[in-house]
């Protein structure tokens, strides 16, 4: 795949279902692996933290990051959008 900045990344997120979802228990080692999974797969994976799980999806968002290896593309709602590390593009040293 080639590399893509965050504003494309974003753009492609809006297009996409979320395929994994967080609800009460937060977030185990086996979301973990899945979200490992997909991201290998697809690049780009969507997170919907259910309502009935804490209010802290910053954090959650932050913890995926650290854990996945992924890299956090945007948190709005209660949605995470999550990509392969390789699909972006850095401009200015950060991403």
């Amino acid at each position: 795949m080639e590399k893509r900045t965050k504003k494309e990344l974003k753009g492609m997120g809006t297009g996409i279902k979320p395929t994994v979802h967080i609800g009460k228990e937060g977030v185990s080692e086996g979301l973990i692996e899945e979200i490992k999974i997909q991201i290998k797969s697809n690049g780009l994976v969507k997170v919907k933290v259910l309502s009935s799980s804490s209010d802290r999806k910053k954090e959650m968002a932050e913890e995926l990051e650290q854990k996945t290896g992924a890299k956090l593309i945007e948190t709005r709602g209660n949605t995470i959008l999550l990509c392969d590390a390789r699909l972006l593009q850095k401009k200015g040293g950060s991403c």
